[in-house]
């Protein structure tokens, strides 16, 4: 009796953890609603270059047009997480209906989400670096040093998670394809 008692509430705590994963579903509604955010920002910022475009130095629009493509890099980091997030930590998509999925979606794992992520990571941080070397003349040496510094150190994490998840045997960054491709690692222990 008591061992099955013991089983039953076992059970019920296994049920209750693995449906805890759920909390993590208004999360990600919630960086898909903080895309249309990226969006109003991103079409303000379209319509600010638009009707400067004539009286804007070259420097002036560069800028402007880098600010789109750090927008537009902050939005596709937000749906490599959104969707990579979702389907490893909560529940699979069904997308069988979808003809324009793309392959990526669904077959990152948590390793190649996490090199994805700091790979867009020292992409905006480029960017921004970019943008303020555009207007250095009204940016401090200060700024600047630690502008590069922080890269720097993007890069280097960047650099040092991909040797070791290569180190680690995670190379490919890419879930099984099915439960079938997937190694058996109860054999190994």
């Amino acid at each position: 009796m008591w061992n099955e008692l013991t089983h039953k509430t076992e059970k019920a705590l296994e049920v209750m953890i693995f449906a805890s994963r759920w909390i993590l579903a208004p999360f990600y509604l919630g960086l898909a609603i903080s895309l249309i955010i990226l969006l109003i920002k991103f079409c303000g910022e379209l319509i600010h270059i638009a009707t400067h475009a004539f009286t804007a130095t070259e420097s002036e629009v560069i800028l402007g047009v880098l600010a789109l493509v750090d927008l537009t890099f902050t939005g596709s980091l937000l749906i490599i997480v959104i969707f990579s997030g979702y389907e490893n930590f909560v529940s699979k998509i069904d997308h069988t209906n979808h003809r324009d999925w793309p392959d990526w979606m669904g077959t990152i794992d948590f390793s190649g989400l996490k090199l994805k992520l700091l790979s867009s990571i020292v992409a905006i941080s480029a960017i921004q670096l970019l943008k303020q070397f555009m207007s250095i003349q009204n940016v401090s040496e200060r700024e600047i040093f630690w502008l590069v510094v922080v890269h720097v150190v993007f890069v280097v994490s960047s650099v040092l998670l991909a040797l070791s998840d290569r180190i680690a045997g995670h190379g490919g960054g890419h879930a099984p394809a099915s439960p079938a491709a997937a190694p058996d690692h109860k054999a190994e222990h």
